[in-house]
C-alpha cells in the first residue's frame, strides 16, 4: 500500500502569493518538509511515504511563488520564513514538526526564531549557517560562489534518458538514491517550448534563492528557538570546512547534534531511508519527553 502511495497536489493562498505543496493525508500530527535551494517537494517522497500514516505530511514548494531578480538581492530567506509562517497559519497547522534541508533548515530556523510557538520541534539537515562575516558582505551574482554557478546551470535535455545520464555523471548527483534521481527528472523538469526538457526551477530563480540567503545572519537568532532541535551533518559534506554545525547545535537552548557517517550535504537524496529513521526517532524522543 505504502509503495504505491501518491501525494495530493495543492495550493494555498497566503495573501499576496500562492504556495504549491504536496500533502499526504494521515491521522497523525502535522509534519512539514522543507526542501533545499533549487530542488522540490517531490524529492521528499520516499521519506514521506515511509512516514505516512504516522504523520499528516505537507511539503511546500519555495521556488516560483514570488518574483525576485538575483541582481536585486534575490528572494530573501526572511521572506520565505514569513511565507512558511503564513503557510502554517492558513492551513491551521498547530505546532507541526518541521524538517528542513539546507535552505529549508535555515528558513525553518528563521521562522521559529520569529515565532517560537510555530513548531514543536526542528530537524535541521545541513542547514546553511554561514560565518557571520559573510552576511556583512555586499556581493553581486558573479561574486557569489553558488549563485554564479546556478545561473549558468545547463537547462535543456533532449529527453529524460539524456537528463538522467547527464545528472548521474555530475558529482552533485553521483550518490543519489536511484528513485530520488528518477523523481527529480520526472517532477523537477518540464517540457521546453522548443521541445525536450528544462528545469522547473529555472536557473535564474535558483540564483535568486541563493542570493536571498545572504541578508540576515542567523547566528544571533538561534537562542530564540525554544523547541527541541536536532542538527544533522553529513560526515563528508563539503560545507564542513566553513559551517560549524556542532557549534550551531550547542547554541540552540535545546539543541542536539548528530553526524551521518559517509554522507555528503544532500543527505535526504543520498540516504532517504536513514533520513526517515532519524525523523521518526526524533519524534519518538520528543513525545516521550512530553509524557
Amino acid at each position: 500500500m505504502k509503495q504505491g502511495l501518491k501525494p495530493e497536489n495543492n495550493t494555498v493562498d497566503i495573501g499576496d502569493a500562492e504556495i504549491q505543496y504536496l500533502s499526504y493525508p494521515g491521522g497523525g500530527p502535522p509534519l512539514v518538509l522543507l526542501h533545499a535551494t533549487g530542488f522540490l517537494p517531490w524529492l521528499w517522497h520516499p521519506i514521506a511515504r515511509a512516514l505516512a500514516g504516522e504523520f499528516t505530511i505537507l511539503a511546500p514548494y519555495f521556488c516560483d511563488h514570488r518574483e525576485a531578480a538575483p541582481e536585486d538581492g534575490g528572494l530573501r530567506w526572511q521572506q520565505l520564513a514569513e511565507d512558511l509562517r503564513l503557510f502554517c497559519q492558513r492551513l491551521q497547522l498547530e505546532a507541526p514538526l518541521m524538517v528542513g534541508h539546507s535552505m529549508g533548515g535555515t528558513v525553518a530556523t528563521l521562522a521559529v526564531a520569529a515565532d517560537p510557538g510555530l513548531a514543536s520541534g526542528l530537524v535541521l539537515i545541513e542547514p546553511i549557517f554561514l560565518p557571520s562575516e559573510f552576511y556583512c558582505l555586499q556581493i553581486d551574482v558573479e561574486q557569489h560562489p553558488l549563485a554564479s554557478k546556478s545561473i549558468r546551470r545547463r537547462n535543456h535535455w533532449a529527453d529524460a534518458d539524456e537528463a538522467r545520464a547527464y545528472l548521474r555523471g555530475k558529482a552533485l548527483f553521483a550518490d543519489w538514491d536511484d528513485e530520488i534521481l528518477d523523481l527529480y527528472v520526472r517532477h523537477g523538469m518540464v517540457g521546453a517550448e522548443a521541445g525536450g526538457l528544462e528545469l522547473s526551477c529555472h536557473p535564474r530563480r535558483e540564483a535568486a534563492l541563493f542570493m536571498g540567503g545572504g541578508h540576515l545572519d542567523p547566528w544571533p537568532l538561534l537562542e530564540r528557538v525554544s523547541c527541541p532541535v536536532l542538527v544533522v551533518e553529513g560526515e563528508k559534506s563539503g560545507n564542513r570546512g566553513h559551517i560549524d554545525l556542532e557549534k550551531a547545535a550547542s547554541m540552540f537552548p535545546r539543541g542536539r547534534f548528530m553526524q551521518v557517517a559517509g554522507a555528503g550535504h544532500l543527505i535526504p537524496m543520498e540516504r532517504p531511508r536513514e533520513t526517515a529513521r532519524i525523523i521518526e526517532a526524533f519524534y519518538r524522543a520528543l513525545t516521550a519527553a512530553a509524557v
